[in-house]
């Protein structure tokens, strides 16, 4: 790969290292890409990487019409990615992970709340998918549909998508829907089951 791509993975190895050490994913669950700002692809996370290790030969470099360039054999998910970047070309990596605090209130049926500045400005607002199986083409539309009017989306019974026009933006919105997630939790251990940003600030928000 060329030193663009290497530029690209070596920010994905970076944020994989992290997301594994904050316990956001474990073992080789989890996959990140980035969009080729040169071609109509992204790379990808190979199949059955773990996101600690990442090395540039673990990545597949991928059409967006699914064909497989270059590189490693891509994660199981390459399809959720693809779907993504057809539908939002502003969006310039993805980042899928296995939060749990999140994923475990929303199989509970509670919604992840945007309480404090931080989250009303990266991720402002969360929508969800169903439950498809991994790797489906269901998944991968109804994420990409998901994401027409969000960055933030989470995969019922299975994770996340967060979405930025860079690696580092898609990343600081996994970790801030973490830490909602665990603030939602700790409302509802209060008894509070209402509590959110105020709705009428939410337009004075603005994007970092």
């Amino acid at each position: 790969m060329t030193d663009l791509y290497l530029d690209l993975t070596d920010q994905l190895a970076e944020v994989g290292r992290a997301a594994v050490g904050r316990g956001l994913v474990v073992a080789s669950g989890g996959n990140l890409s980035a969009r080729c700002p040169d071609r109509d692809a992204f790379v990808v996370t190979g199949a059955g990487t773990w996101l600690d290790r990442l090395v540039p030969d673990d990545f597949a470099l991928v059409g967006l019409d699914g064909a497989v360039v270059d590189g490693a054999e891509p994660s199981s998910e390459w399809r959720l990615h693809r779907a993504t970047y057809r539908v939002r070309p502003d969006v310039s990596a993805v980042v899928h992970l296995h939060p749990q605090t999140a994923v475990v209130l929303d199989a509970l049926g509670y919604p992840v709340r945007v309480l404090t500045l931080d989250h009303a400005t990266y991720l402002r607002r969360i929508e969800r998918v169903p439950y498809f199986p991994n790797g489906s083409d269901e998944l991968a539309d109804a994420s990409a549909e998901a994401s027409r009017e969000c960055d933030v989306i989470v995969l019922a019974n299975h994770g996340c998508s967060t979405l930025g026009p860079t690696v580092e933006m898609a990343w600081r919105r996994a970790l801030n829907l973490e830490e909602a997630a665990v603030n939602t939790f700790r409302c509802l251990q209060l008894g509070d089951t209402t509590t959110t940003f105020p709705a009428d600030q939410l337009g004075t928000v603005h994007h970092r």
